[in-house]
């Protein structure tokens, strides 16, 4: 079972800018490709910080006037960057986002090299499956599939992408492997735990 990675729904072409990059230039850029938020990279595209359209409304709040044209990107870049890798599952991404409360992820190689950008929007296609979409799946790769189960012993039932199980599993351990793969599942949100056991191996 398989969930869609960042790399199959990232946008590769990047518009980004230097650490140099004045600020009239980094506004141009937000407003003629109508984002919100850019990386800021080095000479070898490795990834800095992030520039965002709230940065630039904190500056012009804190000195009561627009950035002044000596003001550069690195100025004013949020930093670390919060970055993800290619191969990272969609949800896993999605959750780093919500948590740091981000719009952006940039994407980065094995070496933080700025190969694409991951968005909410790019990030929320994966989410929107119908509920019995996703039951479907938890059912056949899940309960199925991975704990080789009949779907009378453990019954899954899905609502606004929150997965209920319900039944009881061979093994105390299952449990945690049951609730662990219904999250790796595209789409989920939640995942309720009304699972029993009949062996105690933990």
């Amino acid at each position: 079972m398989t969930s869609q990675t960042v790399g199959e729904v990232m946008t590769s072409e990047v518009v980004h800018a230097d650490r140099s990059t004045p600020l009239k230039e980094v506004v141009r850029l937000l407003d003629d490709h109508r984002i919100s938020g850019l990386p800021v990279v080095d000479h070898d595209d490795k990834v800095l910080g992030v520039i965002s359209g709230t940065d630039l409304i904190r500056e012009a709040a804190r000195t009561g006037r627009a950035p002044g044209s000596a003001v550069t990107a690195q100025d004013l870049m949020s930093t670390p960057a919060i970055t993800v890798h290619p191969e990272q599952p969609v949800p896993d991404a999605a959750r780093v986002m919500e948590r740091h409360g981000i719009e952006r992820l940039p994407v980065v190689d094995e070496e933080d090299r700025l190969i694409g950008i991951a968005t909410r929007r790019d990030l929320l296609r994966v989410f929107l499956r119908t509920d019995d979409d996703i039951r479907r799946q938890v059912t056949d790769d899940v309960v199925a599939g991975e704990l080789g189960l009949a779907s009378e012993e453990v019954a899954v039932s899905v609502r606004d992408g929150v997965v209920t199980l319900d039944g009881r599993v061979e093994l105390r351990s299952d449990i945690a492997l049951a609730l662990h793969l219904s999250w790796r599942v595209d789409g989920v949100i939640g995942v309720v735990n009304d699972l029993s056991y009949r062996v105690d191996d933990c």
